[in-house]
């Protein structure tokens, strides 16, 4: 019924209870979930769990605010996007927010370990799972220079994907829409605190929208501050169910629908 299009489950607090974590997303009726890579050091364990489990799919990249952790090529992408049960590029984007006594044109390298990402899922044809962080000008800027004849329409090269855990204005909202990319809405979306949050929700379209935990991180009320896990994601798709005055059943559809239509590499 439902999906988690976006979690760490690589990640030691979750792999730990892996078999808990298991029985709570039958017993929630979460059926998938898209584990994450964020460092090539961890993709052979994100990979394996793909690999491990018929419900489970894996991405391949580096997420933009991992320093200090090997730099992914665009062959070391290439070779890996080819493995099955891999069926995306990311996390990858900019990450403006800890910038410290660093300035914006210090974060070359991380522009161009974005670029590299979008190359690689322009010629594997796998969407981009984009991350954007107090950096969401360069990220539609940059995905424009790199990412072919992109648009809703689809066109053979274009890249695509979804914008992970949206946090976002209305403004980018529009602009990720435009480019042909999905929006994802985490917990975040639950918080009091997320009323422009709730805004943009109601205005992405629902053909256009996904659903995540980017568990162990973010829960969803009513457990935030504890660790996450894919088995609260219908905690967001009930948020997004009241939001649009549709029944939860339509949001689950939906949401999964728009998963595999996306990640086309996933079985219903």
């Amino acid at each position: 019924m439902f999906t988690d299009s976006h979690c760490h489950l690589s990640f030691p607090e979750l792999q730990a209870q892996l078999p808990q974590i298991r029985q709570a997303m039958q017993d929630a009726q979460v059926d998938r979930a898209l584990c994450i890579c964020t460092t090539l050091e961890e993709f052979e364990t994100v990979h394996g769990l793909a690999t491990r489990y018929d419900n489970f799919w894996a991405t391949v990249g580096v997420h933009p605010d991992n320093e200090d952790v090997q730099e992914p090529s665009l062959e070391d992408l290439l070779t890996r996007a080819a493995l099955p049960k891999v069926v995306g590029i990311g996390e990858t984007g900019l990450d403006y927010y800890r910038l410290g006594e660093r300035t914006v044109a210090d974060m070359e390298w991380q522009r161009e370990r974005f670029r590299v990402h979008i190359r690689a899922a322009r010629q594997t044809a796998k969407p981009l799972v984009i991350h954007t962080r107090s950096a969401s000008d360069d990220t539609i800027a940059i995905l424009k220079e790199e990412g072919g004849n992109m648009g809703s329409g689809g066109q053979a090269g274009a890249a695509t994907g979804v914008f992970h855990c949206f946090t976002e204005t209305l403004a980018v909202a529009r602009a990720a829409l435009d480019l042909g990319f999905y929006i994802s809405f985490s917990g975040i979306l639950t918080f009091k605190n997320a009323a422009d949050l709730r805004e943009v929700a109601q205005f992405v379209p629902l053909d256009r929208m996904l659903i995540e935990t980017d568990s162990p991180y973010l829960a969803p009320m009513p457990y935030r501050g504890k660790t996450n896990n894919p088995s609260y994601v219908p905690f967001v798709a009930k948020q997004i169910a009241e939001l649009t005055q549709k029944p939860l059943e339509v949001i689950a559809e939906a949401t999964s629908r728009n998963f595999e239509q996306l990640f086309s590499g996933v079985k219903a």
